[in-house]
């Protein structure tokens, strides 16, 4: 959407009810989600999405309190799930080097009421390599560089008014 000044604006609003003849439809009424849309939504899911990674990517293992900028992007399950991985792996004493990444991110559905927003993606992990405490490489050959998942959002106090409430390997979608 390219940025109009509000002159071209009040004109092209002036001239599209000369030419119906009535006033324009109002403004989306927002959900009790906060989004108006469905775009919105989705484009609110893709952004909770990049800044999960990007505080995943700037973990250290040895140091956890790099861990908080990723809870604070996780709820429920998912929440859990991570606090549970990443003491794990501080405690064996595991680095992880390399950026995860993502792309195709496709909102799959979307709830009015407050329910759950699920999108699917393509996580890469191609130059990620986990190592344990002797400097072994713990990623096995199967480990597919990009990984198709299912995410699942709900509405919290982020600044994208989403966090990641679960996610898992989504077997039907190919990246």
């Amino acid at each position: 959407m390219t940025p109009r000044s509000p002159l071209a604006l009040v004109a092209a609003i002036a001239g599209a009810i000369s030419l119906a003849g009535c006033v324009p439809e109002p403004a989306p009424t927002p959900t009790p989600t906060g989004f108006a849309s469905e775009e919105e939504a989705f484009a609110a899911a893709e952004e909770t999405y990049r800044a999960y990674i990007e505080a995943t990517n700037a973990v250290i293992l040895s140091d956890p309190k790099t861990f908080e900028n990723v809870y604070e992007w996780a709820v429920e399950k998912e929440n859990a799930e991570l606090r549970e991985l990443f003491s794990q792996m501080h405690a064996d004493g595991w680095t992880v080097t390399g950026e995860t990444k993502y792309d195709t991110f496709s909102g799959v559905s979307f709830s009015t009421d407050g329910g759950r927003t699920v999108a699917m993606l393509c996580l890469d992990v191609t130059d990620v390599d986990v190592v344990d405490a002797e400097g072994i490489s713990l990623v096995t050959e199967e480990r597919l560089d990009r990984q198709p998942l299912e995410v699942a959002f709900e509405h919290a106090s982020t600044r994208t008014g989403y966090a990641i409430a679960e996610s898992g390997v989504a077997g039907d979608y190919e990246c």
